[in-house]
């Protein structure tokens, strides 16, 4: 196998964008990424793309959706005509996936250069009802009452009945139940989640593209409505629309660019994968599989990363993704957030972009965003929100659900170019 390298990412601003559509929002990240190689609007070296979304059945394009997105772009000439598009689904993963599949691309020497883009739709002003519907897909809807009666029994265990609400998604309710239990195992308090949240709220405040981009103190976050209790809105991804891209190729490939590109290039060290199951409460999650898998791949410890870019859905899973990723030990999370080390500046800055909670989720989208986010750090790209000296930087991503497991979990290791 063979080394690949990322040499172009992009994302756009994630935000409302109601009166963007799927294509324009297509064009304006496959066009960033071709800029941002230096490519000049020329997608001609692209020989193989993968394309992420969940949501566009639900605007009635249930199948080939990543051709009819690119089609406008075939036909002024910015893509390549006859290249094949491969399409992906895998609920919050699924960008995660594009990017995995451009990576065997190119790993496995069927290509020198691939794309992936992820893209994503859930503002929807004209059809309220169809978030619900995108989100319900990432869970059982063949034996629904597997995973009703699995909360019902958890919600016994912990002491907080799994009940679900019209202001909320189900994954919110399940985040607040281990949320929970974490904290009456362990001694979280709900002031530490707020640390998380209060932070990545301030780091999304440095990022131009984040979709909010205010600072909230722990005060406030705590003070804020309950979603579900122990989970106040601040502590909550929000819903928004977006894309992300990024180009990768081969070392071979790399050569033959210009010393601008070779010079920015970021060598992926692995993408590796790892599936949920209906999981018990006190047993380690799918992550810590994908992590251990990570590792093991590339030789590293969690000692050697500089920074993460973590799924915080909530603010919860920050603390809970530190642990299973082997950043502390079990119920060390909440003390190690209260440090101040997964800010920037800390000894382990975590979700510099502002995270979930701050940069946004369209969840087709948002596996590239890490990338992007990455990259540009590793770059030492970032401005205002720099890691200074970032050689290594872990992604995690989990999609779908599971239980208390997501269905699927990404983890992906970027390096600093030498």
């Amino acid at each position: 196998m063979r080394d690949v390298y990322i040499v172009g990412v992009s994302s756009t601003v994630f935000g409302k964008r109601p009166d963007t559509s799927f294509q324009e929002l297509t064009k304006e990240a496959y066009l960033d990424v071709l800029a941002d190689c230096g490519f000049a609007n020329d997608g001609s070296l692209i020989e193989q793309a993968w394309f992420g979304n969940c949501g566009l059945s639900y605007w009635g394009q249930g199948g080939i959706r990543g051709q009819v997105c690119f089609t406008p772009l075939v036909e002024e000439g910015l893509f390549p005509e006859h290249v094949p598009i491969i399409n992906v689904e895998g609920a919050c993963a699924t960008a995660s996936m594009a990017f995995h599949g451009a990576w065997k691309d190119v790993l496995s020497g069927q290509t020198e250069v691939s794309l992936a883009i992820g893209v994503e739709k859930l503002v929807s002003p004209d059809d309220p009802g169809r978030v619900q519907k995108i989100f319900y897909a990432a869970i059982d809807q063949l034996e629904p009452q597997r995973w009703q009666d699995y909360y019902a029994q958890a919600g016994e265990v912990v002491g907080k009945a799994f009940e679900t609400g019209p202001d909320r998604t189900v994954f919110m309710d399940t985040y607040a139940m281990q949320a929970i239990w974490h904290m009456k195992t362990h001694g979280t308090t709900q002031r530490q989640i707020a640390m998380a949240a209060s932070k990545n709220h301030y780091h999304g405040s440095l990022n131009p593209k984040a979709q909010y981009r205010f600072e909230v103190s722990v005060e406030d976050v705590l003070a804020d409505r309950v979603i579900s209790y122990p989970l106040t809105r601040s502590m909550c991804s929000p819903l928004g629309d977006g894309a992300a891209a990024a180009i990768l190729c081969s070392a071979d490939a790399l050569q033959n660019f210009p010393a601008s590109v070779r010079d920015r290039a970021v060598k992926i060290r692995t993408s590796v994968f790892s599936g949920g199951k209906y999981r018990k409460l006190d047993e380690p999650g799918l992550s810590m599989h994908a992590a251990q898998k990570a590792y093991k791949a590339t030789g590293l410890a969690p000692t050697d990363i500089d920074l993460v870019e973590l799924h915080d859905a909530t603010s919860y899973s920050e603390l809970y993704q530190l642990e299973m990723l082997g950043f502390c030990e079990p119920g060390q999370s909440g003390a190690l957030v209260e440090s101040g080390a997964t800010r920037l500046g800390g000894s382990l800055p975590v979700n510099v972009s502002g995270g979930l909670i701050s940069k946004g989720h369209p969840i087709g989208a948002t596996g590239l965003s890490m990338v992007y986010e990455v990259t540009k750090q590793l770059r030492g790209e970032a401005e205002a929100a720099q890691v200074k000296g970032a050689s290594l930087g872990l992604i995690e991503n989990g999609g779908g659900v599971m239980g208390f497991d997501e269905a699927v979990c990404a983890i992906t290791i970027l390096e600093k170019s030498s």
